[in-house]
């Protein structure tokens, strides 16, 4: 559903789920950020009385706009995965961010006239000081202030893999009290000393005070799941959650391996409404056409060292599928040398493919091969965001293979996508099955909200070496 809806541990804003914690992180630094500057402006603002109304409405607009710049920089972004030095070069990109934008927000607010210098920068002082104590706390395990108790109801390998997922070191924020066996014949790869003695599901809930059950069973045969009491269950408040939504919410996919025809023609989203398709379009001519004037002069840079080293053509144009399975052609600026596949046959990409040029390597790394596909999003076969363009021959192969692939091209695909911000680089089916994983989240659940955060998120993954490939 669009709008917003707070779960026990994942809020979801528009469609887009974020965990409870990261909002109480985000919603503290705003109150810190706000009352740093009250302070400021009661010790450094001229003499006499500070003019409060138009101190407190300005004060509140900077914090809740530097605090919602670094959220979607990536700043609160949860660190499992990420080393020392991505995590140091994520603050070095939210302060290098922040610090002009905030001196220009100062100029846009009406305290402008009022601030002397000493108070813009003691804020801006005050503005990095926070960014690095965030930076500094991330690295650390990560708590919620209200942590759900849960209940997993199976002991077999999803509810082994449930329970990694939610006591991940650094992103711990729920309070697993245990497991509780299914009426199936499942095998046992959990810790059997958090498994509970055999109760019934209400009485288990009781008394171990639980908020939230997870039903990690794919076996719906009868007698299996105690459908009755988790009825009960989810009427005395207790939020149940199947497979299928604790991925969706948890790791921003839609598994293929708990993923039904049912669920997708019976559940929400993947809706596309004319309203939907509108403001995106709008949306992309106008965010396309600013990015190609401000990347002009880094194109005509990349245009004129392709040629010097290898040669023309400078653009690279390849059939790729598009809405609804239509053929289009793409357009990229060339990396590979110009006889990468003179035996006509196509193969994937790899990360360090020997077809690849100097001057490609470099491209490829920092997505400026990518930039000409801007003028595919004005002609309207592309989008800003959605799932990544394949090859005819790919399609063919993976839609063969792969259960659903074909719901991918229900949108347009994109420049860049949510796959691309949350999986690395990828050349196999494997790699096609986890992507698609994404790429389906992103078609059920794609607003402009959601589309924003893959564009933030693509500007960090590249500067701080993430995006690499």
């Amino acid at each position: 559903m669009d709008g917003f809806r707070l779960g026990y541990s994942m809020l979801k804003v528009f469609s887009h789920y974020f965990p409870s914690h990261t909002l109480q992180q985000v919603l503290l630094d705003a109150l810190l950020l706000f009352l740093f500057v009250l302070l400021a402006v009661v010790f450094l603002a001229p003499s006499g009385v500070p003019d409060w109304a138009v101190f407190v409405p300005s004060a509140f607009t900077f914090a809740l706009s530097m605090v919602g710049l670094n959220t979607a920089m990536g700043l609160y972004r949860p660190v499992l995965q990420r080393s020392h030095r991505q995590a140091f070069a994520s603050v070095a990109l939210s302060l290098l961010v922040s610090i002009p934008v905030a001196y220009g927000v100062f100029g846009l607010l009406p305290w402008a006239a009022l601030a002397p210098h000493s108070l813009q920068l003691s804020v801006v002082l005050l503005l990095s000081s926070l960014l690095l104590m965030r930076g500094l706390i991330n690295q650390r395990q990560a708590s919620s202030l209200f942590s759900p108790r849960v209940l997993i109801i199976g002991t077999g390998r999803d509810a082994a893999q449930v329970y990694r997922d939610l006591t991940r070191p650094l992103q711990r924020s729920v309070d697993v009290v245990g497991f509780l066996r299914s009426g199936g014949d499942e095998k046992l790869e959990v810790d059997v000393r958090q498994v509970l003695p055999a109760q019934g599901l209400v009485d288990a809930v009781r008394a171990m005070k639980v908020n939230e059950v997870i039903v990690a069973v794919r076996e719906r045969r009868g007698g299996v799941l105690p459908l009755r009491e988790l009825l009960d269950c989810k009427l005395a408040g207790v939020r149940i959650v199947d497979l299928s939504s604790f991925f969706e919410r948890v790791q921003g996919q839609v598994r293929l391996d708990s993923l039904r025809a049912s669920w997708l023609i019976y559940g929400d989203g993947f809706r596309q409404g004319l309203a939907r398709t509108l403001v995106k379009r709008v949306f992309d001519v106008l965010v396309a056409a600013l990015l190609l004037i401000i990347a002009l002069p880094i194109m005509l840079v990349t245009m004129l060292l392709i040629v010097i080293e290898d040669g023309a053509p400078v653009f690279y144009r390849q059939e790729r599928v598009g809405l609804g399975g239509k053929i289009f052609r793409v357009i990229k600026f060339r990396s590979m040398r110009r006889d990468a596949e003179k035996d006509g046959k196509p193969r994937w990409a790899t990360s360090n493919d020997d077809r690849v040029t100097r001057v490609g390597r470099v491209i490829r790394k920092l997505r400026i091969d990518e930039l000409p596909q801007l003028f595919n999003v004005l002609v309207g076969d592309m989008s800003l965001v959605g799932p990544r363009p394949e090859r005819p021959f790919f399609v063919d192969q993976l839609a063969r293979e792969i259960p659903f692939y074909n719901v991918r091209h229900c949108v347009k695909p994109g420049v860049t996508g949510w796959a691309q911000v949350r999986y690395q680089y990828g050349a196999s089916v494997d790699d096609a099955i986890e992507k698609l994983q994404y790429d389906l989240y992103y078609v059920k659940n794609h607003t402009l909200v959601l589309d924003t955060l893959v564009l933030f998120e693509t500007v960090r993954v590249v500067l701080t070496g993430e995006g690499a490939h």
